[in-house]
């Protein structure tokens, strides 16, 4: 298995626990809560769900077409983009509630960014399964 693979692998596990965490504190701190819903959300399925099928996607879709991946280099540039769009969207968010502020700038470059990497992942495969 590709290292950049067991890299997408072990940040959706990470992203995991980390989305868990968010929720086990939402329920301790219920006053709080509203603040972390998306961080919450994001975690569980951008963090965790995305990369674990960004991860078995590059891994298995490749050997079912029976075809080398498409671009090794987008697959790496994606999971940069990817984590960093996660990462910023999870930290700006709470910060953006109830009124203007500095973070929105960071959250709408992470979003781009995090659209960039999906755009991404998706013509990598596309490329990759493509009949002959």
């Amino acid at each position: 298995m590709e290292s950049v693979v067991v890299w997408y692998l072990r940040m959706s596990l990470i992203y995991f626990v980390a989305g868990a965490a968010v929720g086990v504190g939402m329920i301790l701190w219920p006053g709080e809560s509203g603040y972390f819903v998306t961080v919450h959300a994001h975690l569980n399925l951008l963090g965790f769900m995305s990369m674990m099928i960004y991860g078995v996607g590059y891994h298995i879709l490749p050997k079912f077409s029976g075809r080398h991946i498409y671009s090794p280099g987008i697959m790496k540039v994606q999971f940069w983009l990817a984590n960093a769009g996660l990462i910023g969207m999870a930290v700006s968010w709470p910060f953006t509630i109830g009124e203007a502020s500095p973070f929105e700038y960071l959250l709408m470059l992470s979003a781009f960014m995090t659209l960039i990497s999906v755009v991404l992942f998706s013509i990598n495969i596309l490329k990759t399964v493509k009949s002959v």
